[in-house]
C-alpha cells in the first residue's frame, strides 16, 4: 500500500510537470497569434494576453491523453533512472502491479476531466468568442419585439439587420427570415428574403430565398 501510494505521488509530480510545460507552451503559441491577428489594432496587450489564457484550456483539453502518455513515461524513465523500479521488483513486485497506481490516477484524471473540466473549456471557450468578437468588431446585437425576431450583425465591411417572423430557443434556426445589408457608410447594399436561415459554422445557410442587389436594382434568382 505505501508503495502505491509512493507510485501515485510520483505519477501526480510528473502529471503536472507535463501539463505545465504544455500549459506554457500553448500559452506562448496563443500569444504570438494574438499578436500577429491583432497586434495593430487599438487592442493592448493585457487584452491579447487574457486571449491567450482563455484559449490554452481547450488545447490541453484536446491533448489530455498525450499529456497522460507523457506523464507515465516521465514516471517510469524517472524511477529506472533512480534504480527505484529495480528495488521494487527486486522486493518482489510485478511490473505489472507498478501500473496499478498510474492507471487508477489516470482514470480519476480523465472523469475529473470530463464531470468539472468540460464545463470550464466550453465557458472559457464562449468568453474567448466574445472578447475576439468585440475587439474584431463582429459583436451581434439581438431583441425580439412584436413584429418577430431582430438581430444585427457587424463587421468592418458594414453591417446586417436580420428579421425572423420565428425562431428556435437557441436562435440558430430562422424561419421566414428577411436579411437586409448596408456598407460601411450605411448605405443598402442588399436585400435576401428567405423561408429557413440555419446558423452552422459561423455563417447563415439559407433556403428558398430570393435576392435583390441594391447596387445594380436586379433580382437574383431563387436560391436554395
Amino acid at each position: 500500500m505505501t508503495l502505491h501510494l509512493y507510485f501515485a505521488r510520483r505519477f501526480l509530480r510528473s502529471f503536472f510537470s507535463v501539463l505545465m510545460v504544455f500549459f506554457a507552451i500553448l500559452m506562448l503559441i496563443g500569444l504570438i497569434e494574438q499578436i500577429r491577428r491583432y497586434g495593430g489594432g487599438d487592442a493592448g496587450f493585457g487584452r491579447l494576453l487574457v486571449l491567450s489564457i482563455l484559449s490554452v484550456p481547450e488545447g490541453l483539453y484536446r491533448i489530455l491523453p498525450l499529456i497522460m502518455i507523457l506523464a507515465t513515461l516521465a514516471l517510469f524513465l524517472g524511477l529506472a533512472r533512480s534504480s527505484e523500479l529495480v528495488v521494487a521488483r527486486a522486493a518482489g513486485r510485478s511490473a505489472l502491479r507498478s501500473l496499478i497506481s498510474p492507471l487508477l490516477l489516470s482514470m480519476l484524471i480523465g472523469v475529473f476531466a470530463v464531470a468539472v473540466g468540460n464545463p470550464i473549456v466550453a465557458a472559457t471557450q464562449k468568453q474567448y468568442e466574445v472578447m475576439t468578437a468585440r475587439i474584431s468588431g463582429e459583436a451581434s446585437t439581438l431583441s425580439v419585439s412584436s413584429e418577430g425576431l431582430w438581430l444585427r450583425q457587424g463587421t468592418r465591411e458594414g453591417q446586417t439587420v436580420i428579421r425572423a417572423n420565428k425562431a428556435d430557443l437557441d436562435g440558430t434556426v430562422l424561419l421566414d427570415v428577411t436579411f437586409l445589408g448596408y456598407d460601411a457608410e450605411g448605405r443598402p447594399t442588399y436585400r435576401i428574403e428567405a423561408e429557413r436561415a440555419e446558423l452552422t459554422e459561423g455563417a447563415w445557410s439559407i433556403s428558398n430565398a430570393k435576392e435583390w442587389r441594391f447596387d445594380t436594382d436586379t433580382l437574383i434568382p431563387e436560391v436554395d
